[in-house]
C-alpha cells in the first residue's frame, strides 16, 4: 500500500504516572493483503474496571486483524446491524479468552472505548464507540468524522462492554474521495485540538496527520514529541493519550496556517433527544395500534373511476341503480368473459407453481445425494 503511510502513538499520561497506574489507552496500525488498518482504543479509568488496560490492547488487535482478514465481506454487507453485532462479537470473543486468562469475574473489568478506520482501494470503514474523536483532513480543511460520545455527563461514555453496545457503535462505510487524511484520537488528545461548542478540529490536527508524508517512523517520532509536549506535558493532571494517522499521499491537504483557529458557538435548544422522545410517544403509540389494527379490517368498498351511473354510494352499503334487460345480459356476457379468463389464469398460475415445485424437489434430491 504505498500510496497510504499509517502510523499510531500512545503515551501515558501524567495522571496515571503520578498515581503509579499503567497505561490503559492502546494503538495500532497495520497494513496487509491490500489492507490500512488504524485502531485506538481507550482503557476505562475507573477502579471497578481492573484490566481495562488489557481490553483496549485485545480490542484493537481483534478488530484490526477483523478488517484486514474480512473487509469485502464487512463492506457489501448492507444489514447495518449485523455488521456492527459482528465486530463487537469479535471483541467480545478476544474478551473472553482475557477472562480465562486472568480469572475475572466480569466482562466489565476490561471496558475501553474503539475508534478504528480501515481503508482498501478506495473504500473505507469507519467505526467508533465511546469518546474521542475521528476526524478528516481534506484539502479545504479538517471536520470530525465522529465526534465524542458521552452519557449523562461530560465525564461517562459508552463501552464495548456495554448491554446492546452495537446499537451505539456509529458505523461508516464511505470511499476516499476528498480525504487526504484521517486522524484518530482518544480523549486525552481530543480535549485539546477539538471545541464541542463549536464543531473546530484545531489546525494542529491537519499537521499532525501530515507528518506521514515523512514516512511511518519519522512520523512517530514527531507525533511522540507533540504528544510529549503539547498535550501530556501541557497538565500534571493529563489523561493517557493516543494518536493514529491514516495519509493518503498522493492527495491535496490543506494549508495548515490558513485553518480557521476559533469558530462561534453552535445555537443549541435545551431540548434534549429524551424531549423528544417523551413528546413523540403518544402519537406513536397511536400510530402503532392503528397500522397494528389496519391488518385485520376488510378493505373498504370503493367506487371504480366510470362506474357512477352503476353504483351509488350511501351511509351502510352500495345500492344497485334498475337498469333494463339488455343492460343485464350485457353484464352477464361480461361476467362470462371475465370468467373465463380468470380460470385460465389460475390454471396457469398452478402449473407455473407446480413446475418450480417440481424443480424445487429435484434440487432437494441432487443436494441430498451429492451431500450424501
Amino acid at each position: 500500500m504505498s500510496d497510504i503511510t499509517v502510523s499510531a502513538v500512545t503515551l501515558m499520561g501524567n495522571k496515571h504516572k503520578g498515581r503509579g497506574v499503567p497505561c490503559e489507552d492502546s494503538s495500532i496500525a497495520v497494513q496487509r493483503d491490500g489492507v490500512s488498518c488504524v485502531v485506538v482504543a481507550d482503557g476505562a479509568g475507573s477502579k471497578q474496571y481492573t484490566h481495562a488496560r488489557f481490553g483496549s490492547k485485545s480490542a484493537c488487535d481483534t478488530v484490526s486483524e477483523l478488517l484486514i482478514d474480512h473487509f469485502d465481506a464487512l463492506y457489501y454487507e448492507n444489514r447495518e446491524a449485523a455488521v456492527k453485532s459482528i465486530i463487537i462479537a469479535a471483541v467480545h470473543v478476544g474478551f473472553s479468552k482475557l477472562i480465562e486468562e486472568y480469572k475475572l469475574d466480569s466482562l466489565d473489568r476490561l471496558s475501553c472505548t474503539l475508534l478504528f478506520c480501515a481503508v482498501k482501494d478506495r473504500r473505507v470503514i469507519v467505526g467508533h464507540i465511546g469518546d474521542g474523536l475521528i476526524a478528516c483532513v481534506s484539502r479545504n480543511g479538517v471536520r470530525p468524522i465522529t465526534m465524542p460520545q458521552n452519557g449523562t455527563n461530560a465525564s461517562s461514555t459508552y463501552f464495548v462492554t456495554a448491554p446492546h453496545a452495537a446499537d451505539y457503535l456509529r458505523l461508516i462505510k464511505t470511499t476516499t474521495d476528498d480525504i487526504h487524511g484521517i486522524a484518530l484520537m482518544t480523549d486525552g488528545v481530543q480535549d485539546s485540538v477539538y471545541d464541542e461548542n463549536s464543531g473546530l478540529v484545531k489546525p494542529v490536527v491537519a499537521s499532525m496527520v501530515e507528518t506521514a508524508a515523512k514516512g511511518r517512523e519519522k512520523s512517530e517520532q514527531e507525533i511522540n514529541s507533540i504528544l510529549s509536549q503539547y498535550i501530556v506535558g501541557a497538565s500534571n493532571n493529563s489523561d493517557d493519550a493516543s494518536f493514529g494517522i491514516m495519509l493518503l499521499d498522493k492527495t491535496q491537504g490543506p494549508d495548515a496556517g490558513k485553518l480557521p483557529k476559533s469558530a462561534d458557538r453552535f445555537g443549541k435548544s435545551e431540548e434534549t433527544f429524551k424531549d423528544l422522545q417523551t413528546k413523540m410517544l403518544p402519537e406513536v403509540k397511536k400510530a402503532k395500534q392503528i397500522i397494528t389494527s389496519c391488518g385485520t379490517n376488510p378493505p373498504p368498498k370503493t367506487i371504480a373511476p366510470g362506474d357512477d351511473e352503476d353504483v351509488k354510494t350511501s351511509d351502510t352499503k352500495p345500492v344497485a341503480v334498475k337498469k333494463d334487460e339488455k343492460e343485464y345480459a350485457a353484464d352477464e356476457t361480461k361476467m362470462k368473459i371475465k370468467s373465463n379468463k380468470d380460470d385460465k389464469s389460475s390454471w396457469i398460475l398452478k402449473a407455473v407453481a407446480l413446475t418450480e415445485l417440481v424443480a424445487i424437489i429435484i434440487l432437494l434430491i441432487k443436494m441430498f445425494i451429492l451431500g450424501g
